[in-house]
């Protein structure tokens, strides 16, 4: 047992949860905290972050990136309220973080003090776990059940602590109950819910893989289930990675953010293996066609499609269960066709990315970043337009890590995520891909990555406006209103904070500049690094409804929309063509 103030002993209990770095900015009702940081700073970085929200959304990708608790705090009133987006992004992401805020000194509370604020109340529907201290004695242990909560439910743990409790000595002995944090049992699934699939599987034509986020981590096993019982994989957006992306039988994702190959697939199918999501656009699947659904939460279950067959499991080991059958399915022309669809899909988007006749294609870019990516690199990605071509264009084949802000879906998450990436994953080389838009909210914290050394490659889209908000006005027949942007140089802000700056507007220009940041970042650059990506205005192409089979759409609706996305349908046949030439007419 030893004496030492509490915010010190807050800081013992990180340690031993193996948090190694937390973010935030100090402040009158933290500062006993950061005094605990202070104290224990051989153990345990701090990094000070420009704005709280920073910190909060860097908190919760290092916890995408490397599935452990992600760490912010910030102080009462303001530094409080910045966190929220965040707590919000670990919440619907389902990802554990832990969020320690200030609060005035007991003695003033309810006083309408400075900075006082009814706190609990206001995290009330976002943490998991939400308290605030009342002794200084119990502070060590209200930490410690919040990260074993937030591991526990995956998401956001709140814990408030008044500034006189963080100042108190105390004696602090370490918790002996190890940090237990995954199960050390062998789940055991139920027979019949094997064998139940399998006839079903048997039964169908056209089966199909539907991988969430809860098999991430489960690479292996999805990728033998799909090669022994030979059936094409989709994923969602946020699971990007599940099934390497140039794997034969990966297909893509569908939706806004998906591709040719993974809509029409979804047109054809008879049958969905759902496993590990609570994919919330599910609900515009195709009609009519039979659901197996594998989630390890009986609230998901049905949730957001109706589904023929429930199997209330962990999705890895439901396919570990299904793998050791030994049975197959033979391989046909609907996996062979869907094959050759995602191969289409990936030389057209190569097309895309070689044309620079009317400007700087964004493919072009990813492209790039695709043959210079290393095998743990880490990306960070924003939402907007940039998502849809990260998605589409980053290589997922080794040890990459992927991280967006999925169901939230806040802007500004690339360049914290970027942020979090080189601190969490140090062996790889961060990236961050952000839209101007989203860029220009977190912007000054390219200080925080220059302040620490952190050499991440940040790449900003710029074509100077709110695109993915503008195809939404522009598809809802909107007035177009509030999506222009005013432009900005990010090479010289980048120059102007710290890192060093490029801009490319054509492709010439992209090898060289890229050529000329893997050389620096090979000969040991600490700087960060700001690409300005100059692009055209282009809308990328919208994949939720791509209507190319003439027998399902007919022939003057396919020669419209081909000729809208500049699609030479000799070069990309749908799949229902496909799968026709080879005598399959289902």
């Amino acid at each position: 047992m030893s004496k030492m103030i509490a915010g010190q002993a807050l800081v013992k209990v990180l340690e031993a949860w193996d948090v190694n770095h937390i973010y935030g900015i100090p402040g009158g009702s933290i500062n006993h905290t950061v005094e605990g940081l202070y104290l224990e700073k051989a153990n345990i970085d701090y990094i000070q972050v420009r704005h709280e929200e920073v910190g909060a959304l860097a908190a919760a990708a290092d916890a995408k990136f490397t599935g452990k608790v992600g760490v912010a705090f910030g102080s009462a009133g303001p530094g409080a309220t910045h966190l929220f987006n965040g707590l919000y992004d670990a919440k619907m992401d389902h990802v554990p973080m832990l969020a320690l805020v200030g609060q005035v000194p007991q003695a003033t509370m309810n006083t309408n003090y400075f900075q006082e604020m009814d706190e609990t109340p206001m995290f009330s529907d976002v943490a998991v776990y939400n308290r605030t201290a009342t002794t200084a004695a119990q502070l060590p242990y209200v930490v410690n059940q919040a990260i074993r909560e937030a591991y526990r439910e995956k998401g956001p743990a709140v814990v408030i602590i008044p500034e006189n409790l963080a100042a108190e000595e105390i004696d602090y002995e370490p918790v002996k109950t190890p940090n237990v944090v995954s199960n050390s049992f062998t789940q055991q699934i139920d027979p019949t819910a094997i064998q139940e699939t399998l006839k079903l599987l048997k039964a169908a034509k056209h089966p199909l893989v539907y991988a969430g986020r809860g098999l991430l981590g489960a690479r292996d096993e999805l990728v033998k289930f799909s090669e022994q019982f030979n059936i094409p994989v989709l994923n969602t957006v946020p699971a990007t990675g599940v099934i390497p992306t140039n794997h034969p039988n990966a297909i893509g994702t569908f939706g806004r953010l998906g591709s040719k190959s993974g809509f029409e697939a979804l047109q054809h199918t008879d049958l969905i293996l759902f496993l590990g999501s609570e994919f919330p656009f599910a609900q515009f699947w195709p009609q009519n066609i039979k659901i197996v659904q594998v989630n390890n939460n009986s609230f998901d279950i049905g949730k957001m499609v109706p589904v023929d067959y429930a199997v209330l499991s962990d999705a890895k080991s439901f396919l570990q269960a299904m793998n050791a059958t030994g049975e197959t399915l033979p391989e046909t022309a609907w996996l062979t066709a869907n094959r050759e669809n995602k191969q289409n899909w990936n030389h057209w988007l190569d097309q895309l990315a070689s044309d620079d006749s009317n400007g700087l294609a964004p493919e072009a870019v990813t492209k790039k970043i695709a043959s210079m990516v290393g095998p743990k690199d880490t990306y960070g990605v924003d939402t907007g337009n940039v998502s849809e071509w990260a998605v589409r264009g980053l290589p997922m084949d080794q040890q990459q890590r992927f991280a967006l802000s999925g169901l939230f879906a806040t802007m500004g998450y690339g360049l914290p995520a970027g942020l979090a990436g080189a601190l969490s994953v140090p062996d790889g080389q961060a990236w961050s891909l952000s839209g101007d838009g989203g860029f220009a909210m977190v912007a000054p914290d390219i200080i925080t990555e220059a302040r620490y050394g952190l050499p991440v490659i940040n790449v900003v889209f710029s074509n100077r406006r709110f695109g993915f908000i503008y195809r939404e006005q522009i598809d809802t027949k909107q007035h177009l209103y509030g999506v222009d942007l005013t432009d900005a140089d990010w090479a010289k802000v980048a120059e102007g904070l710290g890192g060093l700056g490029f801009t490319v507007t054509n492709n010439a220009e992209v090898d060289q500049v890229f050529d000329q940041i893997k050389d620096l970042q090979a000969k040991g650059n600490r700087k960060p690094i700001v690409v300005n990506a100059v692009i055209k205005d282009d809308d990328p192409i919208g994949t939720a409804f791509m209507p190319l089979d003439p027998k399902l759409y007919g022939q003057d609706a396919v020669d419209e929309y081909a000729q809208a996305n500049h699609i030479d349908t000799a070069q990309q046949p749908s799949l229902g063509e496909l799968l026709r030439a080879k005598g399959d007419n289902l």
